[in-house]
């Protein structure tokens, strides 16, 4: 080993290392998931107070102003785009950017987080507010939007990490995702904040296995770079 660049034991030892504590974060934030989703299990037609008082005051607060972004977050965020479209775009987008492993970690991560979503929407069957302003499918614990947002935001800022704007920019549009789906009364504030969890922690905890793999694929040059001819030198 040469100079700043650490030879594969080195980078493996290394995210073997780093990997300790957001591993550890992710398991409690997926922890307080089943807590919430087993509270929520024994009343699932009363909400918690402060969902009630979030929703009043969203409900108070609507205008068109707000309701067009809420609306677009819901085509985002769900349905045909939000969960075949979009997933199959990054996939494919990683892929063709020569990242296979990058392609592998964000399906994964954005397959099981779905499946957790609905896992956990039919066992706890909570009811979902009254005043919504979209069609729903049954189940309002927790929101899929805000788990799919939180998901493709944090898989994306891992990928692509160190580079802290994607962290601000990914955290910005899970929140935004997660306050347009109150606004919109298509889940109560506990909903999305279970689904933000959901969501990141899912991401964690898939790449934690695959961390040396992505770190190393990620140190190879640009695919573009490779075209490139060094200029001459005079």
């Amino acid at each position: 080993m040469t100079g700043d660049h650490p030879d594969g034991g080195d980078l493996q030892q290394a995210h073997t290392i780093s990997r300790f504590w957001p591993v550890v974060s992710a398991s409690v934030a997926l922890a307080l998931v089943l807590i919430m989703a087993g509270i929520i299990a024994l009343r699932p037609t009363e909400p918690f107070a402060i969902d009630l008082r979030w929703m009043g005051e969203v409900v108070e607060h609507r205008s068109p102003f707000w309701t067009v972004p809420a609306l677009v977050m819901n085509a985002l965020g769900g349905g045909l785009i939000g969960v075949v479209i979009i997933p199959l775009g990054i996939v494919a987008a990683f892929l063709l950017w020569r990242r296979p492993w990058a392609a592998l970690y964000y399906a994964i991560a954005a397959a099981l987080s779905a499946g957790c979503v609905q896992l956990l929407k039919v066992t706890v069957d909570r009811a979902r507010p009254e005043d919504m302003l979209v069609q729903s499918d049954p189940g309002s614990f927790p929101s899929g939007h805000t788990a799919n947002a939180a998901t493709t935001a944090v898989a994306i800022a891992i990928i692509f990490y160190p580079r802290v704007w994607l962290w601000v920019a990914g955290g910005a549009y899970a929140v935004a995702m997660a306050l347009s789906r109150t606004y919109l009364g298509a889940h109560w504030l506990s909903d999305t904040i279970g689904g933000l969890l959901l969501g990141a922690g899912v991401a964690v905890l898939v790449w934690a296995p695959l961390a040396y793999k992505l770190a190393a694929e990620g140190a190879r040059p640009h695919p573009f770079a490779l075209a490139r001819k060094p200029s001459p030198t005079l």
